[in-house]
Formats: C-alpha cells, structure tokens, sequence
C-alpha cells in the first residue's frame, strides 16, 4: 500500500473534491487535478475511493447530506405555502452556493447502492414532510417534489448560462413557477375533497 501524505483522510479529500467541483462543475474533476489539489501523486487517492466513480459517488453523498440538512431547517415550523416558498428557496439558495455538489446531488443513485438510495430519501421525505397541509396520497406528493425540483433546477440552469437575458427576471419567473405549483395543490385539494 503506498504512503499517504499526512494530514490526507477521506473527508479531507472530498471536501477538496466538492471546492473543486463548485467551482469547475462536475464533468471536468478527475483524479489527476484532485490529486494535483492536495500535492500528492494520483494513485494515493486510490487507497481511500474505487477511482472517479466512487469519489463522486461520495460527493453525491455529501451534496445529499448538506441539502438535507438545509431543507430541513428551512422548513422547520412552516407548513402550506410557507414551506413549499421556503423549501424551493433553500434548494435554490444551495444550488446556486455550490453548484458543483447541487449537480452531484441531483444524480440519481445507483440501483444497487443502499446507502446512496437512503440519503436520497431522506430529502424525499423532509419534502414530502413539507407538503403535508395539502393532505396529497403519496403518490402526488412525490410528484409535486418532482414538479418542484424541476422548477427549482430548470430556473437555476437557466440564470447559471444566463438564460433569460433579461435584467431582474429571475426572482419574477422563480415566484410565478412557485404560484403556479401552489395553484395546482390548491386544485388538487379542492378535487380530491369533493
């Protein structure tokens, strides 16, 4: 096995992984550059993780962990519009404060990785938590998370490449979307109490 650096343990290296990946974007982190970071060879990396695949795979990890922790207290004490105004803010405030580990976060897991599925339930389920005034089956409250993940993830990429190309459009198209999502939970309730 060959010498590690001092001071190198795993939690050292991702968090490196994750400065590096908020600041360069996840496709263009290897081994190499991390390696290159943290002033050792590449190979040293490979005592602590199964190559690139299963350091993003920690990075995704990580990124769960942090949004969860996150949503969790943006949301704590609200519930109806309040909660879904301040779950959609928390997960865009995230994205835009590291982008890197907000796109290692939004992968989905591996099939066949447990823990990986775990950690991504939990923020399921701290969003569903946060839906529970709209009385939802299960079944629509996850698609309402999808409903708002997507619109959370389709106006964050769009600023990120200034998409809009408007000045001060931003916050308007982000507050419209989220009405529009409460207008349709509001349509839901109205239909199932019929």
């Amino acid at each position: 096995m060959m010498a590690t650096r001092a001071g190198l343990d795993a939690e050292a290296i991702v968090q490196k992984a994750a400065e590096l990946v908020d600041k360069g974007g996840l496709a263009p982190l290897s081994m190499a550059t991390l390696a290159s970071e943290l002033g050792v060879r590449p190979p040293a990396l490979y005592h602590y993780f199964a190559g690139l695949a299963g350091l993003r795979r920690q990075l995704s990890l990580l990124g769960l962990q942090e949004v969860s922790i996150q949503v969790g207290r943006a949301v704590q004490g609200k519930a109806g519009d309040d909660a879904v105004f301040a779950l959609a803010y928390a997960l865009r405030d995230f994205a835009r404060a590291h982008p890197g580990l907000y796109e290692a976060a939004s992968r989905a897991p591996d099939s066949e990785d447990r823990e990986w599925q775990m950690a991504g339930q939990e923020v399921v389920a701290t969003m569903i938590r946060a839906l529970s005034a709209y009385q939802l089956s299960d079944a629509a409250a996850r698609l309402a998370v999808r409903m708002l993940r997507s619109v959370v993830h389709g106006c964050v990429s769009l600023e990120y490449i200034d998409g809009f190309g408007l000045p001060n459009v931003n916050n308007e198209t982000f507050e419209s979307l989220l009405k529009a999502l409460l207008d349709y939970l509001a349509s839901h309730i109205a239909k199932t109490s019929v």
